[in-house]
């Protein structure tokens, strides 16, 4: 072969590679539906919602939190890791949201699916104000029975004062999101 021919052939699997990773890319961070994520009705089953509620989750310091002691409050429930460049780059309006919304009873939990040593370390150089839980590996199938078909991060849900999951979201969050939930709840 002389070195046009694999001079083609190798654009040709770099195009190739560069729309898998695309899609690949596309299929991850996509909202479950179009517009400003999608109502929870008919998503989750009622039994996978009361299980969560039941959780308990490490903090990246090892302290306890347990999931029922946020019911009666509006809560955004937020899955995310370290190494996923559309969750880092959505907590500081996570954050900004708590800050803003926390008086007016709204809590934002953080369920990293990512290792404790990595959140620690991440958490150091950009502290956050609400609560962090850690899902590890184990919070790709929690967030899929709360909804999340594909598994990707970020992923979010939002559930009402009585517990009910309300709004799913896979994707990055929007401040469009944020002022529809505020609205809804």
């Amino acid at each position: 072969m002389n070195r046009k021919t694999l001079l083609y052939g190798g654009l040709a699997a770099v195009s190739g590679l560069t729309g898998v990773g695309a899609a690949w890319w596309r299929m991850q961070t996509q909202d479950a539906a179009p517009g400003v994520g999608q109502p929870a009705k008919g998503g989750a089953p009622d039994a996978a919602v009361q299980a969560f509620w039941r959780s308990r989750f490490d903090t990246p310091t090892g302290e306890s939190l347990s999931m029922e002691s946020f019911r009666g409050k509006p809560m955004l429930l937020n899955f995310w890791a370290t190494w996923c460049p559309p969750c880092v780059e959505e907590l500081p309006m996570l954050d900004s949201f708590y800050s803003v919304n926390k008086a007016k009873n709204w809590q934002v939990i953080g369920l990293a699916v990512d290792q404790p040593s990595a959140v620690r370390k991440w958490l150091e150089t950009r502290p956050l104000s609400f609560p962090v839980g850690m899902a590890g590996m184990a919070g790709t199938d929690l967030s899929r029975s709360l909804g999340n078909a594909s598994g990707g991060l970020p992923f979010s849900a939002v559930f009402d004062a009585a517990g009910q999951m309300r709004h799913v979201k896979t994707g990055k969050v929007t401040p469009e999101d944020l002022l529809l939930w505020l609205k809804m709840l």
